[in-house]
């Protein structure tokens, strides 16, 4: 059984690979007939998708090992969704009318591997929470930097869809300081204000040493660190004997003008690592597979009794996807960035 589909859907498509960050015109919005599922698929109307950093790896990236498929011209863009079936063969596990997220954004219709379908409940009070990506900020946090009551924290690129929820994560975890960094004075405000940083140090205000020395004398136990670069060698220059650091992002080289697709390379001090004790692990959700069904239900509890908030802009239209990824590459927006179909 299925419900009446449109004659044609919309869909983003990468038209051709930058030299450096993309520009509109490297972005098609096509029109195509929606497809048909087979068996083993479901045909899934998304409501909403998560525009995330990570593309931008993904398009033309050359890095081997990554956990989703590199772009090419032509591709239609991927990124994590929630819908609903309004179409499934007879025999499915899923029905149609179940809730789902799977990783087929940036299109209106989306044929979806059973298999790469996860069914959503009313663990969290609004299905869009299931697009934070706050599983990776809370796995590191308890699975490789393990925050303890009464560490300092320190989160680089609090005021991205991770680190505004990483920071309110570290503070129920026990930390008694939390100190985020933010490019923009407006955001530095409301991470204070809004999200219960202790202090904020903002990138072109000064050295970013000198700062953090400020907001941390006593220096910090923890990193939960969204951007490498300059902000990896801050903090290491910052790290308490045994400090823990937990990488989770690249923005430094994601979000470069000179970005290549090939990282984000950093030149550190590994005398000051071996001295100071300090461990420094990369995360990778695939390896905590628990991780993901934990999160999701302390995130449901928090979010119900106000503990915690979940910082994000609604961008309304498919047609406006494409420089909803310009402006969060241009830092333009708090928090997650989530287009409403």
């Amino acid at each position: 059984m299925t419900t009446p589909l449109p004659t044609t859907t919309r869909e983003v498509r990468l038209a051709g690979v930058p030299e450096g960050l993309p520009r509109p015109e490297h972005f098609a919005l096509v029109r195509t007939p929606p497809p048909t599922p087979g068996p083993g698929q479901v045909l899934v109307r998304n409501r909403y998708f998560l525009v995330f950093p990570g593309l931008l790896t993904l398009i033309g990236g050359e890095l081997e090992g990554l956990p989703l498929p590199t772009l090419r011209p032509g591709d239609t863009l991927i990124g994590p969704a929630v819908g609903e079936v309004v179409a499934a063969p007879s025999g499915s596990p899923l029905r149609i009318g179940d809730t789902v997220s799977h990783l087929l954004g940036w299109r209106e219709y989306a044929l979806v591997d059973v298999a790469g379908c996860t069914p959503l409940d009313d663990t969290l009070p609004d299905p869009v929470a299931h697009l934070s990506p706050g599983s990776a900020a809370y796995g590191a946090l308890t699975r490789l930097a393990e925050v303890r009551a009464g560490d300092t924290v320190l989160v680089t690129g609090a005021a991205g869809a991770v680190g505004s929820l990483a920071g309110q994560i570290a503070r129920l975890l026990g930390a008694a300081r939390v100190i985020g960094s933010t490019g923009s004075p407006a955001k530095a405000e409301r991470l204070v204000s809004e999200l219960g940083y202790d202090a904020v140090v903002l990138r072109g205000a000064g050295p970013l040493p000198a700062q953090l020395a400020q907001a941390a004398p006593e220096g910090i136990d923890v990193l939960l660190d969204n951007v490498a670069g300059d902000h990896l060698v801050a903090a290491l220059g910052a790290a308490r004997q045994g400090a823990r650091f937990a990488l989770v992002g690249t923005l430094s080289g994601q979000a470069s003008a000179q970005r290549t697709g090939s990282g984000a390379p950093v030149e550190i001090d590994a005398f000051r690592l071996l001295v100071k004790g300090v461990s420094l692990r990369g995360y990778n959700g695939a390896d905590h597979p628990e991780v993901a069904q934990e999160w999701t239900g302390r995130f449901g509890e928090w979010l119900r009794s106000g503990e915690i908030r979940f910082p994000h802009v609604r961008i309304a239209g498919i047609d406006r996807a494409p420089q909803a990824l310009r402006d969060m590459i241009g830092g333009k927006h708090f928090g997650a960035v989530v287009v409403e179909l």
